[in-house]
């Protein structure tokens, strides 16, 4: 990160990557306008984001799914294979993608519609910057629904080992997760302190070597924990 110019500490970098001019200033608009944000570069397509994040290393990169040439999907999976810490939030006007389950499988970190509210979108950047991930409770749900088919199904031996290193309490919040519910929510169904569940959480992530919660989803799906 950079220091940010009015003097409030590190500044988020970000690249804003649509192939519509008209959206890319809507989105620079809305993030120009709030503290401890610069928008670093735009791109109109894929190929141009992966150059630009090579070059200028952004913090979060907003990625639409949908764009000529190289699509956002692509664009995701060469990103992070050249940099596994990088930070994709992917974008789409539809409702549930078709696309989005790919993006999130090659990386990553979010998935957000075109119309989020200027304050769910300045959350799900501050929380992806941070190592979190930004899925919301709706779309995962929905998500899930749409793709647990597709994914492929678990043998007895598949992820036993890694599964069994998790606390019955641990595996309790992995199934939480997975079914899209929130800290808080979790935290109510469980009668836990909602700073115990975001330690749960980050034992969790440590322990099956996930990047965030929305690996942890695709995680618990992809090994039979959730299968509805």
């Amino acid at each position: 990160m950079t220091v940010d110019v009015e003097g409030r500490g590190e500044a988020i970098r970000i690249i804003l990557v649509d192939d519509q001019d008209l959206v890319r200033a809507g989105f620079r608009m809305v993030l120009e306008a709030a503290p401890g944000i610069i928008v670093v570069a735009e791109a109109s397509d894929g190929v141009s984001a992966i150059k630009q994040t090579k070059i200028l290393r952004p913090d979060v990169i907003l990625m639409d799914i949908r764009m000529p040439g190289m699509d956002g999907v692509s664009a995701t999976r060469a990103i992070i294979a050249d940099d596994p810490a990088a930070r994709i939030i992917v974008l789409t006007t539809f409702d549930l993608d078709e696309y989005a389950f790919g993006a999130l499988s090659a990386g990553a970190s979010g998935f957000l519609l075109k119309d989020v509210t200027p304050r769910d979108l300045l959350t799900s950047i501050h929380a992806v910057a941070a190592g979190d991930a930004a899925l919301s409770s709706r779309v995962s749900r929905r998500m899930l629904e749409l793709f647990s088919h597709r994914l492929p199904k678990p043998t007895p031996s598949d992820g036993g080992c890694i599964i069994d290193a998790l606390t019955p309490r641990e595996l309790e919040v992995l199934i939480s997760i997975a079914r899209g519910h929130s800290n808080a929510e979790i935290s109510a169904a469980l009668f836990l302190a909602e700073s115990t569940v975001k330690t749960h959480v980050g034992r969790i992530l440590l322990k099956l070597d996930l990047r965030d919660r929305v690996h942890a989803v695709i995680f618990a799906y992809e090994h039979g924990l959730v299968t509805t």
